[in-house]
C-alpha cells in the first residue's frame, strides 16, 4: 500500500494562531518561530509528536520547519534526531529551491534520509541540474503556476533525469486543469502527489477537506491506481482560519480505506 505523509506545511497557520493573511504571512511566522536554535528541539518536537498522535508515519517536511537559509547542522542533527525518536519517515523535502540555496537544500534532504525534493524552483532550472546530479537528489517540481501538464512536462524535460512531477491536485484545479487528467497526462513523470482539494477553480486557493471542494481526490487515487504508482500521496490542507488536524486525521483514515 502506498504510504501516506502529512504536509507540516498543513500547519502555516498555525502560528499566527489560525488567524493569517495571506501565505507570506504564515511562512514568514514559522520561520520565525523554527529558526531559534535555542528552542528548536523543544518545539519541532511538540510538532511531530503533534503530527505523530493524528495517526501519520510519514511527513512532507516542510521549508519552513528546516530552511535553507538560516538552517545550521545543528538544527538537522536535532531534526534527523527527532524523526527517529519519533519514529517518523520524510517523504520529501518541500522546500522552494533556486540557484542561491538548491546545494543547501541538497544537502538538507539527504540529512532528513530523504532523495526528494519536492517543491517549485526559481530562477534558470538548468543551474540546479548539476547539484541535483551531485547530490543524487530529485527535483520533483510541484505545479503551482503551471497551467496544463505540458508546461510541466517542458520544464521536466530540461531537467536530463533530474526533474519529475509532484502533482498538487488542488493547484490543478486552481488553474482550471481537471486534476485526474493531469495525473494521465503526466504518467510515469509523477513521482510524488499532494492530495488536497479546493472550495472553487480559480484564485483564491483555498482548500477545504476532501468532498467539501470541486476535486474528486478519490477519483484522482483511482488513477493513479491505474497507472502503476507506488509511491507516497500526502494529505494536504492548508486553511487559514482554523486548525485542520482533525480534518486530516478523517482524510488519512478515509484514504486508507480507499487503498484497501
Amino acid at each position: 500500500m502506498n504510504a501516506i505523509a502529512f504536509m507540516t506545511a498543513n500547519y502555516v497557520a498555525r502560528e499566527t494562531d489560525w488567524a493569517m493573511h495571506g501565505w507570506g504571512h504564515g511562512d514568514r511566522a514559522t520561520n520565525e518561530r523554527f529558526r531559534p536554535l535555542e528552542t528548536y528541539a523543544e518545539r519541532l518536537d511538540e510538532l511531530f509528536a503533534t503530527v505523530r498522535s493524528l495517526g501519520f508515519e510519514t511527513i512532507d517536511l516542510w521549508g519552513a520547519h528546516l530552511h535553507p537559509d538560516w538552517a545550521t547542522d545543528e538544527h538537522l542533527t536535532i531534526a534527523s534526531g527527532l524523526l527517529a525518536k519519533h519514529d517518523i519517515e520524510v517523504a520529501t523535502y518541500a522546500a522552494w529551491v533556486d540557484a542561491g540555496t538548491i546545494e543547501r537544500a541538497c544537502e538538507l534532504a539527504r540529512g532528513v534520509a530523504t532523495r526528494v525534493i519536492g517543491a517549485g524552483a526559481s530562477g534558470e532550472l538548468s543551474d540546479l541540474v548539476p547539484v541535483l546530479r551531485d547530490h543524487g537528489v530529485c527535483l520533483a517540481i510541484e505545479n503551482h503556476p503551471e497551467r496544463s501538464p505540458d508546461e510541466l512536462l517542458g520544464k521536466i524535460a530540461t531537467g536530463d533525469g533530474t526533474f519529475a512531477a509532484t502533482v498538487d491536485t488542488g493547484w490543478w484545479a486552481t488553474q482550471g486543469c481537471d486534476p485526474a487528467r493531469a495525473i494521465e497526462e503526466l504518467g510515469e513523470h509523477v513521482r510524488h502527489v499532494h492530495l488536497k482539494d479546493v472550495r472553487a477553480a480559480g484564485e483564491p486557493h483555498e482548500t477545504c477537506r476532501w468532498g467539501e471542494g470541486v476535486v474528486d481526490v478519490r477519483d484522482c487515487v483511482l488513477r493513479l491506481e491505474a497507472l502503476g504508482y507506488t509511491g507516497t500521496l500526502s494529505v494536504e490542507h492548508e486553511p487559514e482560519d482554523h486548525d485542520p488536524s482533525e480534518e486530516c486525521r478523517s482524510m488519512l483514515e478515509e484514504l486508507q480505506g480507499w487503498l484497501r
